[in-house]
């Protein structure tokens, strides 16, 4: 195994509402396959090892509510076996809730160099293994390499069309090759991440995660393979699919 020479944590921005899901509470509040869909996300993280602790990032609002309050009190056991913080760092935008949660991270005094990984609330079919398998893709390779870092990802297995300005016709088709579909964790250095993120919000850039805004300072992040059980619960067809998943007997 690799000899950490820093630490890692994990960052859940959490300050989403899911309003394409509908529902009176946040979606990562809502009960899925018999638990809050935000508890699968925090469970995978604590089992995992090399985590040393976890950073959630809520909205102000949700931050003072008895819902979370109730999430905290049925989940106590589970959260008090890791170092665990839930912030009132929710912006606008994930972007601006990352970052003032990463803010947060440096001005409690986490090491600079240390390793972040952020992960999103919506893909509850997260694993320990998974996680452990960025962990060390990453860290093995990061020797002298600046802005270093690296995400799980899946190839592409579809075949891609572009449509035409009015988006109901086929203009081309788009080879697959060497593409690859974005999931989460996203792992990179804290301070890193904290300059590459500010420099995209003071830029108004179109980052939709974590490896844009470093690729906007010349990273060339890993692409570690993930699963396809790790995807985003965003409408209520991913809402069905995760319950059959996670109900699912293990083999």
């Amino acid at each position: 195994m690799t000899s950490f020479l820093h630490s890692c944590h994990a960052v859940v921005p959490t300050a989403g509402t899911g309003s394409r899901l509908g529902g009176d509470i946040p979606k990562q509040l809502r009960i899925l396959a018999g638990k809050p869909m935000l508890a699968y996300a925090l469970e995978a993280l604590i089992a995992t090892p090399e985590i040393q602790s976890i950073w959630m990032g809520l909205s102000p609002s949700m931050h003072d509510s008895d819902d979370i309050r109730d999430f905290q009190d049925a989940f106590s056991a589970t959260l008090n076996t890791k170092p665990n913080y839930l912030l009132p760092t929710g912006g606008a935008t994930r972007q601006e809730t990352v970052l003032n949660t990463l803010e947060a991270m440096l001005n409690a005094d986490i090491p600079d160099e240390d390793w972040v990984l952020v992960h999103d609330a919506a893909r509850p079919g997260i694993t320990p293994e998974c996680i452990q398998r960025l962990i060390y893709g990453v860290t093995e390779d990061s020797q002298g390499r600046r802005w270093h870092g690296g995400i799980l990802a899946m190839p592409l297995a579809d075949t891609l069309k572009q449509s035409g300005e009015n988006n109901s016709v086929i203009e081309k088709t788009i080879a697959r090759d060497r593409l690859w579909q974005a999931q989460t964790p996203q792992m990179f250095r804290l301070k890193d991440l904290h300059t590459a993120l500010k420099l995209a919000i003071d830029e108004c850039a179109p980052v939709t995660d974590e490896a844009s805004a470093m690729e906007r300072l010349g990273a060339h992040p890993l692409l570690i393979e993930g699963a396809t059980r790790n995807f985003k619960v965003t409408q209520q067809a991913d809402w069905d699919l995760m319950t059959t998943v996670l109900s699912a007997k293990p083999m």
